[in-house]
């Protein structure tokens, strides 16, 4: 059984507050989108997948449970509700390519001769339920074809990963990027061991990576951020696989802070390094990751653990929350649901002009 963080039917939606995990698990409630911009703010809901599915999910949810609203004022609604949800987390895309595109339809839809309020609020939700289908059926493909990369460069008959931060069910609608190559070869029988980061200063690694893993037994061990490059020289890691919150048109990548340095040691090493993402993830309009805004998050996340501080008082900090991988580090490639690629392949392969590895 995997595990689930968000919880819908039609009117209705729950996520599980993953500030809570990994001692309790507790579900909330999110009835207007207001709900849904506080619970992605506050990284009770995270991961670049589900901060999308659960914007969009909130709106559905408050077009079925709140007023009526007619023609113009229905489509200014979803428009203005989107544009407000992406100010929750901006580094991360797929909130933002799927608030475009739901705001275009939903234009578009209006404009029909024979379109209705009824109809037009209709086709909005049912466009966004159809999120939650496409994502899983991602997931299990990048998982899939990450697995079958990842065996083809080895002579091993097993394999052990090294992961960052949560990209599992925890990030998306289900089964996960990143973890879900993992999940892909333990089910295929060929995965010996998986090593995750701890990943401070939130620390979804050890909250949450460790969760998702130990819930389904899988094989794995946690390492602080700082124990990355010697587990990789004394450990037998055969590559190391990331998510992702945006991936740009030269295929340098944004993802939770701590993922550069761990490029940096994996080609040290001479392991491969990949990014599992969607091309949902995948930003096409920016040419290189310079062009990214870095969210900064607040100083007490560093300075403080559960409200006790830390860190000696007066103490600056930085947190950004996100960093950026040159594409030259991604050696192994970047995992799509369409197939893997080589960074310089990317924008290719995004518009059909290549097939995968």
């Amino acid at each position: 059984m995997t595990l689930e963080a968000i919880r819908y039917r039609a009117g209705s939606l729950q996520i599980l507050n993953q500030l809570l995990l990994p001692h309790q698990s507790v579900f909330e409630n999110i009835k207007t989108v207001q709900d849904g911009w506080e619970a992605i703010r506050s990284m009770k809901v995270r991961g670049a997948p589900a901060i999308a599915i659960v914007g969009c999910l909130s709106l559905a949810v408050e077009l079925q449970g709140g007023p009526q609203r007619e023609g113009e004022e229905l489509v200014a609604f979803v428009r203005e509700s989107l544009e407000h949800l992406v100010t929750a987390r901006p580094t991360a895309v797929n909130l933002g390519k799927a608030a475009a595109e739901l705001t275009e339809y939903t234009e578009q839809q209006s404009q029909e001769p024979e379109c209705t309020t009824e109809r037009l609020q209709e086709s909005v939700i049912g466009w966004i339920e159809a999120m939650l289908e496409r994502d899983v059926s991602d997931n299990r493909k990048i998982g899939n074809f990450g697995a079958q990369h990842i065996l083809s460069g080895v002579s091993k008959e097993q394999v052990t990963i090294l992961t960052h931060c949560n990209t599992g069910s925890l990030a998306t609608a289900g089964y996960g990027t990143a973890l879900g190559v993992v999940r892909s070869l333990h089910s295929m029988g060929r995965l010996a061991h998986v090593f995750c980061t701890e990943t401070r200063p939130y620390n979804q690694g050890s909250r949450l990576t460790a969760y998702e893993l130990v819930f389904e037994k899988i094989p794995s061990t946690l390492i602080a951020d700082s124990m990355a490059s010697i587990a990789m020289r004394e450990k037998g890691i055969s590559a190391v696989v990331v998510g992702a919150d945006r991936v740009v048109a030269n295929g340098d990548t944004a993802n939770k802070v701590g993922t550069y340095q761990l490029a940096i040691v994996a080609k040290h090493h001479g392991i491969p390094f990949y990014v599992a993402a969607p091309s949902t993830s995948c930003d096409l309009s920016l040419e290189s990751g310079r062009e990214i805004v870095i969210e900064e998050r607040p100083a007490q996340e560093l300075s403080d653990i559960n409200g006790e501080r830390i860190a000696a008082p007066g103490i600056n900090v930085w947190n950004p929350a996100f960093d950026v991988t040159p594409h030259d580090l991604i050696t192994g490639g970047i995992i799509t649901e369409l197939g893997v690629f080589l960074p310089s392949e990317l924008q290719a392969a995004l518009t059909g002009r290549l097939t995968a590895l």
